[in-house]
């Protein structure tokens, strides 16, 4: 486990907290795209971009999906872009799955804040890394995750293993994770850990939370074991190719 440090714990209010690593060389076995492809590297946290409201309102659009499923075991998805939701020991397409019911499920108000809460973030990564918000791109997968301490069935729901993301994904530049739940509130375990030669450095969620960075093996990362309770977030990845950018989801 090394020495652990906390970047940000659930009790702080964070305007902003940046810390810049050295890029790693993942980037290089890509199309770099200038002002935008990494060259700044580094992983950052706030809560003064999406408030506790609107993280709660953003979670109960993830309850309200993840109820017509969910994993058998601790960990399950739900993708609004793709319609891919966890069912049992598989995935099922939500929107060719239950139809015109989504109508029933979901609003256009829940899809337009959605997009308002992406399009912050966005922003906030291009501030901190110091490039046109314009050159982000929304990429595949984002999703919803509902963690809980229910044992693994699948390999899908084993979450906890360290990886990289532009290793694992190959179009995410940036990564980000909007929180939906309290660390130690609302479950235990769960933290989110970058994986640093010698020492971790572990953020708890906080609703409303965001954390991002860049998606090489600079962040190599992992999640804990939830042990208790159930945790909700949202990865919402960006890349710098257009060919593997993605529309909003729109209620149809």
């Amino acid at each position: 486990e090394g020495v652990t440090e906390v970047l940000a714990r659930h009790k702080e209010h964070l305007q902003g907290r940046f810390t810049e690593v050295p890029c790693s060389a993942d980037y290089d076995s890509h199309k770099r795209y200038e002002g935008c492809t990494p060259r700044k590297c580094g992983r950052g946290v706030t809560d003064a971009v999406i408030t506790r409201e609107e993280a709660e309102r953003i979670r109960r659009i993830a309850e309200r999906g993840l109820s017509l499923g969910g994993s058998d075991g601790g960990a399950s998805i739900l993708d609004l872009h793709s319609g891919a939701l966890s069912l049992g020991k598989h995935f099922v397409n939500l929107y060719r799955y239950f139809g015109d019911k989504i109508q029933d499920i979901f609003t256009e108000e829940d899809f337009a804040l959605y997009r308002d809460v992406r399009h912050r973030i966005q922003q906030r990564i291009a501030q901190a890394f110091g490039i046109n918000p314009s050159s982000l791109y929304l990429t595949k997968p984002t999703f919803f995750s509902r963690i809980n301490n229910t044992e693994a069935k699948t390999t899908h729901d084993e979450y906890w293993h360290p990886h990289v993301d532009k290793v694992t994904y190959g179009s995410f530049d940036y990564t980000s994770l909007l929180y939906l739940s309290d660390y130690s509130e609302d479950f235990g375990g769960g933290r989110f850990v970058f994986m640093d030669a010698g020492s971790n450095k572990t953020i708890e969620p906080r609703a409303g939370r965001v954390s991002f960075f860049t998606s090489g093996s600079e962040n190599l990362h992992r999640v804990e074991k939830v042990r208790w309770g159930t945790r909700y977030a949202i990865t919402i990845s960006f890349t710098c190719n257009p060919d593997h950018g993605i529309g909003d989801p729109v209620l149809t």
